[in-house]
């Protein structure tokens, strides 16, 4: 592996740990604050941004968003986004003993499988080591991200029709249009050596802007209406399981050769996922019970 790989590599796993801290505070602003409505992003982001504890999040999360673009910019996005999916179980315990929340057994075996899925993945990276791929075809970047988009939108107009968990709706939402925003900064992360400055006036800056704005919305509405650590847990699913996906699909990341290792690989993701599923719920639902819930506005 590549020294700029590993380098990657590192910052994959800060933006793991500053991702949860600053996910926990824009949960607490969150509560503090009118309900979201995700259809008027920016009139509800404006009402948001009246709670301390919220804007501290959003301090945290822009600093895990610039730690983000550097992995992206350094590795390839599989490795990132994996990276990042096994350490966001890892910060999510560590958070949930900071913000007062035990670790159950459930939570433990969630640990467990990450750091599996992570020693799998690290076995059958080798054959990958070609640094950040930023390679793509303009048209099958536009159906994928776009494709994320539509069905990121579908959801969140979902939510408010459906009684049964419209916190994970919004949470699958938000990841969703979150990783359609991360996809659009990994191709972007290509022309920033020969445009410089001028990237800023990319369409995709556009698209990332948008996506970023809205899937905030959504994400804090979730953190109003769903439980903390589940929320999270499953916006961090939808968000690296659609650019770990993009690796291949879009950027023409190589899968591992030969049926074992190219097994051995995707058990990896399989095991961070379920490490992802089986770390929330009994602590949050908890930390739900103690915690007031959001105001309307008047």
């Amino acid at each position: 592996m590549s020294a700029s790989v590993q380098l990657g590599v590192l910052f994959a796993v800060a933006t793991a740990f500053s991702s949860v801290i600053g996910f926990m505070y824009k949960r607490r602003g969150a509560l503090e604050s009118p309900r979201v409505d995700p259809r008027r992003p920016v009139r509800s982001s404006a009402s948001l941004f009246r709670s301390r504890t919220y804007v501290l999040g959003i301090l945290v999360a822009q600093a895990s968003w610039g730690l983000h673009v550097t992995a992206l910019a350094l590795a390839p996005i599989s490795l990132v986004q994996a990276v990042i999916a096994g350490g966001l179980v890892l910060v999510t315990v560590v958070a949930d003993r900071l913000f007062g929340l035990p670790v159950t057994r459930r939570e433990w075996l969630g640990v467990a499988a990450a750091a599996a899925g992570l020693a799998f993945l690290a076995a059958t990276i080798g054959g990958q080591d070609r640094g950040a791929e930023n390679g793509y075809a303009a048209a099958t970047l536009a159906l994928y991200v776009g494709g994320l988009s539509v069905a990121g939108l579908t959801l969140a107009v979902a939510s408010t029709r459906v009684r049964a968990a419209p916190g994970m709706l919004l949470a699958l939402s938000a990841g969703l249009l979150w990783g359609g925003s991360d996809i659009s900064i990994k191709a972007l992360s290509g022309a920033l050596h020969p445009d410089g400055i001028a990237v800023l006036i990319h369409p995709l800056a556009l698209v990332i802007l948008v996506l970023s704005l809205v899937g905030l919305a959504v994400s804090a509405r979730s953190l109003q209406v769903g439980e903390a650590v589940s929320v999270i847990a499953a916006t961090s699913a939808a968000a690296n399981l659609t650019t770990i996906a993009a690796g291949p699909i879009v950027f023409g990341e190589p899968l591992p050769s030969g049926p074992a290792a190219l097994a051995a690989h995707l058990g990896a993701f399989v095991l961070v996922i379920v490490a992802v599923i089986l770390t929330p719920t009994p602590a949050a639902a908890r930390e739900r019970a103690a915690t007031p819930v959001a105001v309307d506005a008047a």
